[in-house]
């Protein structure tokens, strides 16, 4: 089992419970999304996940590995077997693109190498074709501050990508794209997940994305699980209950397109 989660509860440091009794099993080379309200808990799940954040009880397994069980240098290496990709990538506006992709590797290159390449790009053609996945190949030298909301979170993606985890966790990594764009982008990653039989788990705003691109989908309310299942048993149902008292109305059950069916991972 890839990720594993046991009784998992976390309270952050305002008081505020992010999660409760979570129990959660993704096995090796699954894709799987995860859904639910704002203040529902997905972006914390995934911090756990990560070992970003620890937990106020229960035990959380990556890769076999206990996370809060080991070394700060043990789980240092682990980390750098895992990919995280933000909302809103933590890129200096100043920082060129092909260093801020190339950065998914300072976790595996030592401290010296790590220095070289911010003076001299260490991998250009990795950059490049990192990039030229998500179709921005010609940004390789540009700033970040040049590029817009969608372009920064491709540059993350990118930099995930190059990194080549074990693991890839991505925090709404579509927010700041048109549909098309956010269809393509999680198609790219499914399909990088598919051919390197990574573990991807994907937090999502919209449930039609959700639905047309994982074939496992978990619901998360108020910080614990409201149901897990496949993307085919989903139905409104389920979801007026999962975004049940929401100001807005729950989102819709997707219709599949009338030409094109988006394969899911």
């Amino acid at each position: 089992m890839t990720l594993h989660l046991t009784q998992v509860s976390l309270t952050h440091a305002n008081g505020v419970r992010a999660l409760h009794n979570v129990d959660l099993h993704i096995g090796a080379g699954e894709q799987v999304a995860i859904i639910g309200p704002s203040g529902a808990g997905k972006s914390s799940l995934l911090n756990l996940l990560a070992t970003a954040l620890r937990p106020g009880s229960g035990a959380v397994e990556v890769l076999g590995e206990h996370a809060w069980q080991l070394s700060a240098r043990q789980r240092q290496r682990l980390r750098a077997r895992i990919g995280l990709v933000h909302q809103a990538p933590p890129l200096p506006p100043r920082q060129r693109v092909i260093t801020a992709v190339l950065a998914g590797k300072l976790g595996q290159w030592g401290f010296a190498k790590s220095l070289l390449n911010l003076v001299h790009p260490l991998d250009v053609p990795g950059a490049r074709a990192a990039l030229a996945r998500l179709d921005l190949g010609d940004k390789l030298f540009a700033q970040c501050q040049q590029l817009s909301g969608g372009q920064l979170q491709r540059v993350g993606i990118a930099r995930v990508l190059y990194q080549a985890p074990e693991v890839l966790l991505a925090d709404e990594p579509v927010s700041a794209m048109d549909p098309v764009l956010a269809g393509h982008t999680l198609s790219t990653l499914c399909r990088h997940a598919k051919e390197h039989r990574v573990t991807l788990v994907a937090s999502l705003h919209a449930v039609d994305l959700a639905l047309s691109h994982f074939s496992r989908i978990i619901g998360l309310r108020d910080g614990q699980v409201f149901f897990d299942l496949p993307a085919s048993d989903v139905d409104h149902n389920l979801l007026d209950g999962l975004y049940a008292n929401e100001q807005l109305q729950s989102p819709p059950v997707p219709v599949a397109p009338l030409s094109v069916q988006i394969p899911r991972c």
